[in-house]
């Protein structure tokens, strides 16, 4: 049970000005989320769909490789394939989440595979890849933001909804039950002093009355 003070009852007021201002940060925080990850998601959905024609195309190239150079072929060009570069990953801050940010190798400036072959075909190949592999990694590093970006929204509103449901009215309450008890205890006294007042009163109108004797 709560003392009923006047110090008791500024801490709680003291404290839903502070929970509001912290409503306020977090509720707007949370509109900034949702509109980054719509865009995101949006910006994932096209790049799904380009990545998946983008493979459609590259597998038509290897079809149409294989025509002129033979499966046998492409097979040893594609052991003589120099290896992809690595990738490296940075980190991009949005509202204090960190989304991932990958950052593309530089393609390679010369080709292994000449010596084997210089038919414009398997160029085709290499070229096609290529694209798949830098959409791939944008489609990546956006599921990744996603992911990151869901994980921050669910928990900042979850602190909206404590502070909201919870943490407010909780102070709220407090505040009130301190402010009841505090005028209850102010009216106890004054009738308190009423009462001593009369009896003051009375004791002195009867002193009176004797020295008239």
């Amino acid at each position: 049970m709560i003392n009923p003070t006047r110090i008791n009852l500024i801490n709680p007021r003291r404290g839903i000005v502070r929970a509001r201002k912290g409503y306020s940060i977090l509720k707007k925080k949370r509109e900034v989320l949702v509109l980054e990850f719509m865009k995101m998601i949006q910006q994932s959905t096209k790049d799904k769909q380009y990545l998946y024609e983008l493979m459609h195309k590259a597998y038509k190239t290897v079809g149409i490789a294989s025509t002129y150079v033979g499966t046998f072929e492409l097979e040893e060009i594609a052991m003589h394939m120099s290896e992809a570069k690595p990738i490296t990953m940075n980190v991009k801050n949005i509202m204090g989440v960190k989304v991932p940010e990958i950052a593309k190798a530089e393609e390679a400036a010369s080709v292994d595979y000449s010596f084997l072959s210089t038919n414009v075909s398997v160029d085709d190949i290499r070229i096609s890849f290529a694209g798949v592999i830098s959409t791939m990694i944008d489609v990546a590093q956006r599921e990744q933001g996603l992911r990151r970006l869901v994980l921050e929204i669910e928990k900042t509103k979850r602190r909206v909804n404590a502070l909201d449901y919870i943490v407010i009215p909780r102070m709220q309450n407090q505040a009130k039950y301190i402010s009841m008890r505090l005028s209850e205890m102010d009216r106890d006294m004054f009738s308190a002093l009423k009462h001593v007042k009369k009896k003051l009163e009375a004791a002195d109108a009867a002193e009176e009355a004797q020295l008239a004797e």
